[in-house]
C-alpha cells in the first residue's frame, strides 16, 4: 500500500495490519506525517503537532512486536490519533483555544487519554477548537480558523472541527470529539464524516467541573460508521472517577454492526417541529429517505413534542458557563471573545427558580421523547439547518428570513435532542448543488441507551449510499 492508500484505509485494517507486521508502525505513521505536513497548511486543523515524540512511541511499539513473547497488543496499537485541544493531555499544551491558555501544559491526561494509550493509540497531536469550545465555527485567536475542505472559503463548523477536517483529509484513522449543542454532530455533517453523540455517562468524563454533569459528551469522528464504533469501544465502559458512567464495557461496540432492518419503524421529520431549516438541505434529505423503506424499514413522517427543550438548553448550558469560566470573567474579561462573555452573563442572571423550571422541562423532554421512542426505533432528521457557511461569518444570523436571537439558535435541530439525552450519530447523506458542493449529514436519533442500534443504522445507509467515500478537494 502506498502512503495515500494508507491513511485512507479502513482504521480495523490498519489495526491489523500492525498486529500482523504487514505495516509496521513507523511506516504507517510516517505516511500520516507526511499527510499532515502535505494538508494540514491548507486547512488548520491539527494545531499541535508532534511528529517526534510519536515515532519514538512508534518504534518502540514495533521492537515490542518483534518479540516472541508479544502475542496479544492492544486493540489499537499503533494507529495515531490527535486529540481535541478542549482535552488535557500531561506534558502537551492544551490551549482550550484560548489566549488565556495559550501556554498551558496539564499536569494529567484525561481519562479518554489514558483509555487510548491503553489500547495502544500513539499521540500524534492536538486539533483545533473555538474558544472553550463554545459555538459550532472553529477559530480563536490562537491558532486562527480552520476551513472546510470541500470549500476552503466555508467553515468546518465545529467545535470539534480540527477533528473532522482532519479525519476527512486522511490526516488521522479517527478522531475524539466533545458535543454540548453539536459539537460531534455539526463538523461531521459539514465534512462529510461520522459524528456520534452517545448516550450521556457512555464515555467517562474526567477530570470535570461537575461529575454528574449530562449534557456534554466525549465521543468518536471517523470516516466510516464501523471506525467510529471501534473507536468508540475504547473509549466508552465505567469508571469509578466519573459516578454516573454506564456499566456496560465498552467492548460492546466492537461486534459487528450488520443487522436485518425489515420492519423497523423510524420517524421522518424535515424540521423538527417547524424549525426553518435551507432549502438545500432539505433538498439532499428529502432525496435519501427512501434509502430507508429499501432497507426494510417502514417510514412514517412523525416528530416528537420537544416543546421547553430550547428553554432548558439554554438555562443549563449557561449554568455550565458560569461553573466553568464564571471566575475567570472576573479576572480575564478583556481576553475572552464576546459570546463567552454572554453565554456567562446569562448565566449569572439567572435566579434558582429559573435553574429548577429549566430542569423540570428537561424531565419532561425526556419522557415525551422517551414515549415517542415506543412506537419508533428511530428518528431520522436534519443534523444542520444550514449547509457550511463562510469562514468568515463567525455565526448564522438568520435561516430563510427568519432572524436568530443568538449565536447558537441556528443549531437547534441538534441541541433540542441533547436535551433529550438520547443517543444521536451525524452520517454522510450528500452534497448541495452548490459550486463546489458542500457537504449535508443526516441525524439519526435512537433510543435512549441504545447507542449499539443507532451504529446499526447508520452503517446500512452508510453502505446504501456510499457518501463518506467522497474524499474533499482540500485533500488532494
Amino acid at each position: 500500500m502506498d502512503d495515500g492508500d494508507l491513511c485512507y484505509a479502513d482504521a480495523a485494517r490498519l489495526a491489523r495490519l500492525v498486529r500482523r507486521r504487514e505495516v509496521s508502525a513507523v511506516e504507517l505513521l510516517r505516511a500520516f506525517i507526511a499527510q499532515i505536513e502535505r494538508v494540514n497548511p491548507k486547512v488548520n486543523a491539527i494545531v499541535t503537532f508532534l511528529p517526534e515524540e510519536a515515532l519514538k512511541e512508534a518504534k518502540k511499539l514495533d521492537r515490542a512486536l518483534a518479540r516472541p513473547r508479544t502475542t496479544n497488543p492492544a486493540p489499537l496499537a499503533g494507529l495515531p490519533i490527535a486529540y481535541k485541544d478542549m482535552i488535557a493531555t500531561k506534558g502537551i499544551r492544551t490551549t482550550y483555544g484560548s489566549p488565556i491558555y495559550r501556554d498551558h501544559v496539564p499536569a494529567e491526561d484525561h481519562l479518554i487519554v489514558e483509555r487510548l494509550k491503553a489500547a495502544g493509540v500513539i499521540t500524534l497531536g492536538k486539533t483545533n477548537t473555538p474558544e472553550f469550545a463554545a459555538g459550532s465555527q472553529t477559530f480563536n485567536k490562537v491558532f486562527g480558523a480552520t476551513l472546510n475542505p470541500y470549500d476552503l472559503t466555508k467553515t468546518c463548523g465545529g467545535s470539534s472541527g480540527g477533528a473532522a477536517v482532519a479525519v476527512a483529509c486522511g490526516m488521522l484513522p479517527f478522531a475524539d470529539g466533545s458535543d454540548l449543542g453539536a459539537s460531534l454532530r455539526n463538523p461531521g455533517s459539514f465534512c462529510n464524516v461520522v459524528g456520534f453523540r452517545p448516550t450521556p455517562h457512555r464515555v467517562p468524563y474526567y477530570p470535570a467541573d461537575d461529575a454528574w454533569q449530562s449534557l456534554s459528551v466525549i465521543g468518536p469522528l471517523a470516516r466510516s460508521v464501523a471506525d467510529a464504533a471501534l473507536l468508540l469501544s475504547a473509549m466508552a465502559g465505567p469508571d469509578a472517577r466519573s459516578p454516573g458512567s454506564i456499566a456496560e464495557p465498552g467492548t460492546t461496540f466492537a461486534k459487528p454492526l450488520s443487522r436485518d432492518l425489515r420492519g423497523v419503524r423510524v420517524a421522518w421529520s424535515r424540521a423538527l417541529g417547524g424549525l426553518p431549516v435551507d432549502s438545500r438541505v432539505t433538498a439532499v434529505l428529502e432525496a435519501r429517505r427512501k434509502v430507508f423503506g429499501e432497507l426494510g424499514c417502514i417510514v412514517e413522517e412523525a416528530e416528537p413534542d420537544l416543546s421547553g427543550a430550547d428553554e432548558a438548553f439554554h438555562v443549563l448550558r449557561a449554568v455550565g458557563f458560569v461553573q466553568k469560566y464564571g471566575e475567570l470573567l472576573k479576572t480575564r474579561r478583556a481576553e475572552m471573545k464576546d459570546t463567552v462573555v454572554w453565554n456567562i452573563e446569562e448565566g449569572l442572571k439567572l435566579t434558582g427558580a429559573q435553574v429548577a423550571r429549566a430542569m423540570q422541562l428537561r424531565s419532561r423532554v425526556y419522557q415525551r421523547m422517551r414515549e415517542f421512542m415506543t412506537r419508533y426505533e428511530f428518528l431520522l432528521l436534519p443534523v444542520n439547518q444550514v449547509p457550511p457557511f463562510a469562514v468568515t461569518q463567525p455565526y448564522v444570523t438568520e435561516i430563510n428570513g427568519c432572524k436568530l436571537d443568538n449565536y447558537i439558535d441556528w443549531m437547534k435541530t441538534c441541541y433540542e435532542i441533547t436535551i433529550t439525552s438520547h443517543p444521536a450519530i451525524s452520517v454522510p447523506a450528500g452534497f448541495t448543488d452548490d459550486d463546489p458542493p458542500l457537504p449535508v449529514g443526516l441525524q439519526i436519533v435512537g433510543r435512549y441507551r441504545d447507542d449499539f442500534g443507532v451504529l446499526q443504522l447508520a452503517q446500512a445507509f452508510e453502505r446504501a449510499t456510499r457518501v463518506g467515500r467522497r474524499r474533499p478537494p482540500g485533500a488532494a
